[in-house]
């Protein structure tokens, strides 16, 4: 018996749109990692990129569990003395959430070529409305990924 080998020429993707409304942010990345690397799928082969689309709406009203709402901060570091910034998380699901959600997403998967690629099959949008009806997403819980 031989084991199966995905080649990027024949896999097919689909489109999945979460909606984000009253999710928690864990999750919610835990459920967008599994789809876009594919790993819902009977032939998932690690090295090749063989994950859907997915499509985030409602990025703005997602939740925290506790008090990470209050004191989670993001880092970034320009390089320079004193180059440092944080913002805490109250900021960020203001004024930028998809990043919010692209960032929690881009930490779950691999660091890698292969994980940048990924993460280009990420759509995550503000609102309710996004410019992918013409793919004709399937609308999943986070249920419904296993």
């Amino acid at each position: 018996m031989r084991t199966y080998m995905a080649k990027k020429e024949n896999i097919e993707r689909d489109w999945y749109e979460i909606d984000a409304d009253g999710q928690i942010l864990g999750k919610l990345a835990v459920a967008a990692a599994k789809l876009l690397m594919g790993k819902n799928k009977p032939i998932f082969t690690p090295h090749v990129d063989c994950g859907d689309f997915v499509v985030v709406v409602n990025a703005g009203s997602i939740k925290l569990t506790g008090n990470k709402a209050q004191t989670k901060v993001y880092q970034s570091y320009s390089g320079y003395p004193g180059g440092l910034r944080e913002r805490s998380f109250e900021h960020m699901i203001k004024h930028k959430p998809a990043f919010v959600i692209r960032e929690a997403v881009r930490r779950m998967l691999p660091k890698n070529k292969l994980g940048r690629k990924m993460l280009k099959k990420l759509k995550v949008y503000r609102t309710p409305k996004h410019e992918h009806d013409a793919q004709k997403p399937q609308v999943i819980t986070l249920a419904d990924v296993k």
